[in-house]
């Protein structure tokens, strides 16, 4: 993985001193909230409901075990013992207080990490597939690409204070595990017909309270031009985004109402102009970062596992994923047992999964952007000992893209945005769920809950999406259905008028046997969806 040089630490270490200043000046009344919170925003530093929140940022969703020991450190000194993991791959802690800031941050930066724009109207943490560099079916490792863009799009003076927000997620293989379209930028690193290696270039997605898939807008753009398409493309998003509507303000509404033609048009005018300026730094940089990124030292060994335990075997159908080498295996390790907080790991927790990256993952850790953490280069020979202290610590929970595997929001437990909780909403229905047995028969089936609009949660893109609304000062919840955040991008559509907490889980069951009724062999819930519409679950859900 990427190591600071003097320059990456330099800055770091000038911010957490810059930040211990602000921080300092606010504790003693010389700066407001309104004035102090552009300042901590830019540090990911939120004011929620019953505490400040801290989101750091985990680059690509890539961390070592240093760092993750770091992270439970952090829990047990400054928060209440825990983390949260976020859609964004990075992790929040909800009970922070002000006065401690300053040395959460300093304790990152010894490690290599920071807080820096995981907040703010600028450019955030760049997301890319977390089985980058393992998986099987990837064209090139894209996670060089994306510390390129993290390092072009830190402190860019001109992206600082964009019209609002902007997310940019990076692939490289045909199969989107980092819901690449529903970005404001999604790259997909390609091959052309003369098999040269180049970035497609997809601009305007998002979810929210206008959810849109982002069009492509180039087909191919040479290694050596990425970041000067990049550039050209936020220049005009900051030209012309709307800053007078921040319900206007995104890439995207730029882009539905200019139309994808014309705002390519206008691109590829600021490309060519920008390519004679000579911004884009040299192909030797990226060169250099590709060393930090080669293949760790992988080792012939067994290419199956004994499968007499059948809880064992479960666990390695569901959560490992085919890796590059036939000796290993990428494993899923779940953070959403049932019953649990999707997202959350106890200090505890951190610490053990930071000590089985070190002994079985070449000292590596991913954050999924579907709250899980993976390590990515597991021996197949080492799966059983890995697999038996991920169960002793309440950790070997077998349900990736099952319908326990949910991702929510923080929602009204912590979020000052939100209208509805989401928290408890996922605890029930993983326990339902868990209870009527039917996890084990549903197959692959992607629920996610949103506590407001903003859809930290995802909903839109969920087989099954869940939105809290509020409803005359009642928690309500709106059911959608036929999302997905995958190649087959999709925006679920609403089934009608929503439901209470009560009501809603009851028409997740609903809808899921519709699903079970109507299946054909091999279909998952969201090909029965596609094949047989809306109409049969909306009948089952209010006639």
């Amino acid at each position: 993985m990427y190591k600071y040089d003097q320059y990456d630490q330099a800055m770091v270490d000038a911010r957490v001193a810059e930040f211990r200043d602000q921080a300092q000046r606010r504790i003693d009344g010389k700066l407001t909230e309104d004035q102090f919170k552009p300042l901590r925003l830019m540090n990911g530093l939120y004011l929620q409901l019953h505490a400040y929140m801290l989101r750091v940022a985990v680059p690509y969703g890539t961390l070592n075990s240093t760092q993750m020991h770091v992270l439970a450190d952090i829990a047990d000194k400054y928060d209440r013992g825990y983390g949260h993991f976020t859609t964004r791959q990075n992790i929040q802690y909800n009970w922070i207080k002000l006065e401690d800031a300053g040395d959460i941050l300093a304790d990152l930066a010894k490690v290599e990490m920071h807080a820096i724009q995981t907040s703010g109207n600028c450019i955030r943490n760049i997301s890319s597939d977390h089985f980058a560099g393992a998986a099987q079916d990837e064209l090139v490792d894209p996670r060089p690409y994306a510390e390129l863009l993290r390092q072009w799009s830190s402190f860019h003076p001109e992206f600082m204070y964009l019209p609002r927000k902007f997310k940019i997620a990076v692939i490289a293989s045909d199969t989107d595990r980092a819901a690449m379209r529903l970005h404001d930028i999604g790259i997909q690193i390609v091959k052309n017909a003369d098999c040269e290696i180049g970035a497609s270039f997809y601009v305007g997605g998002g979810m929210g309270r206008t959810p849109m898939i982002a069009p492509n807008i180039r087909d191919f753009v040479p290694l050596d031009q990425l970041i000067t398409y990049s550039e050209a493309c936020l220049r005009v998003y900051n030209r012309y985004g709307r800053r007078d509507n921040k319900y206007k303000a995104r890439i995207k509404i730029l882009v539905h109402e200019l139309g994808a033609e014309e705002y390519t048009r206008q691109v590829e005018e600021e490309f060519a102009h920008l390519l004679e300026q000579g911004i884009e730094p040299p192909i030797a940089e990226l060169e250099r970062i590709k060393p930090f990124f080669a293949d760790p030292a992988f080792e012939d060994g067994a290419k199956t596992v004994d499968r007499s335990d059948p809880d064992f075997a479960l666990w390695v159908d569901r959560n490992t994923h085919r890796h590059k080498h036939d000796s290993y295996v990428s494993a899923v390790i779940s953070l959403k047992p049932v019953g649990g907080i999707p997202g959350d790991a106890t200090a505890e927790q951190m610490h053990l999964m930071a000590d089985l990256a070190k002994e079985y993952s070449f000292d590596e850790l991913r954050v999924m952007h579907t709250q899980n953490i993976v390590l990515p280069h597991v021996k197949i020979a080492d799966l059983h000992a890995l697999w038996t202290k991920l169960e002793a610590a309440g950790l070997g929970t077998p349900n990736l893209d099952q319908i326990g595997d949910i991702i929510a929001c923080p929602g009204l437990d912590y979020c000052s945005l939100a209208n509805a909780r989401s928290i408890p909403l996922a605890q029930k229905i993983s326990e339902r769920f868990k209870a009527n047995g039917k996890e084990d028969t549903l197959g692959e089936l992607k629920l996610k809950i949103s506590g407001c609009i903003n859809a930290c949660g995802h909903h839109h893109a969920g087989h099954i999406g869940i939105l809290g609304v509020d409803k005359k000062g009642v928690e309500n919840y709106q059911l959608s259905l036929g999302g997905s955040e995958a190649e087959d991008t999709a925006l679920g559509k609403i089934t009608g008028r929503g439901f209470d907490e009560d009501g809603v889980i009851e028409a997740v069951e609903t809808v899921t046997d519709v699903y079970l009724a109507q299946k054909e062999d091999g279909e998952r819930f969201l090909d029965t969806y596609n094949r047989i519409g809306m109409a049969p679950f909306k009948e089952a859900l209010y006639d």
